[in-house]
């Protein structure tokens, strides 16, 4: 019979190997849905690349012609939304995310303004709200897999906030994704809208342009789906970050539990070998009793 040291280490082990098997399927089902998200990345960015011609065409063929979405304003209000997933098991994603928004609102504060808290995942919201901050608006179960009719949504409520001057600015806290192994959080402003600069305009071209209807009325139009674009953008960027934090993260978790069983494993061969020791020990010690009366 084994001793209640073994049973309670084989106990271990097993219980090891079981969490071993989940994490391994975690790993699994975060790579397949890595390659998703980095092809829809890879999808968007024709869209983005090519709205930001079009505006940046506008902007410098109708000369002075401004949008109240490109104005800036004292910013006395200024808007933070925090860009987290729902599940947890992705390593520092979240954290990483959180600690640099949390230090921005605390910077925005103590300079004197006022500052409104907007997230997206279930984990800054239950961040935010366990320390007695604000929330404003939340959108949960849509980090995991975005669509565009999510962008639409936080767009067109940021976009209400902004032009019922609620908020002079709004700052997104988010992840970028730069590789299956780095991953960066980012602060990007999302309003108001600063026009593409970093893009090669032919002049001539631009200088060709005829519009219709006015290049004022196409702003209207084009600059809320440049917003709706921008976001959907930073959520395809944070989908695949968060997939590729949590295929390291199982990843890690799988090899440290592998790890342990060896570990594990050496301890109840160790204890099961002391115990025959011990038996011998008392039979040979039984038996040279025997033998000397």
């Amino acid at each position: 019979m084994a001793s209640a040291e073994v049973r309670q280490i084989r106990r271990r082990i097993r219980s090891v190997e079981s969490t071993m098997k989940i994490t391994r399927a975690m790993e699994l089902i975060a790579t397949a849905r890595i390659g998703k998200a980095q092809l829809r990345v890879a999808q968007a960015k024709p869209y983005t690349q090519k709205m930001n011609g079009v505006i940046r065409n506008i902007a410098s063929s109708s000369g002075s012609v401004t949008h109240p979405l490109l104005e800036r304003r004292d910013v006395e209000t200024i808007g933070v939304l925090v860009v987290t997933s729902d599940r947890g098991l992705a390593g520092g994603y979240n954290t990483s995310v959180i600690r640099m928004a949390e230090h921005a609102i605390a910077e925005h504060e103590a300079a004197g303004k006022v500052v409104k808290v907007f997230t997206i995942g279930a984990k800054a919201l239950s961040y935010f709200r366990y320390r007695k901050y604000i929330i404003d608006h939340s959108w949960l179960d849509i980090t995991d897999t975005p669509v565009y009719a999510d962008a639409r949504a936080i767009a067109n409520t940021l976009l209400d906030e902004y032009a019922g001057e609620r908020v002079d600015a709004v700052e997104a806290y988010t992840t970028e994704y730069v590789s299956a192994l780095t991953q960066t959080p980012k602060l990007l402003a999302l309003l108001p809208i600063t026009p593409p600069d970093d893009m090669d305009v032919d002049a001539a071209l631009a200088g060709g342009y005829t519009y219709e209807p006015s290049p004022l009325e196409i702003l209207s139009r084009l600059l809320p789906r440049y917003l709706e674009g921008a976001v959907f953008s930073m959520l395809l960027d944070a989908s695949a970050s968060e997939h590729a934090a949590r295929r390291r993260a199982m990843k890690a978790a799988t090899e440290n539990a592998h790890d342990l069983t060896r570990l594990l494993t050496r301890e109840v061969n160790q204890a099961r070998q002391a115990e025959i020791t011990t038996e011998i020990s008392e039979i040979v010690g039984g038996a040279e009793a025997l033998s000397s009366a």
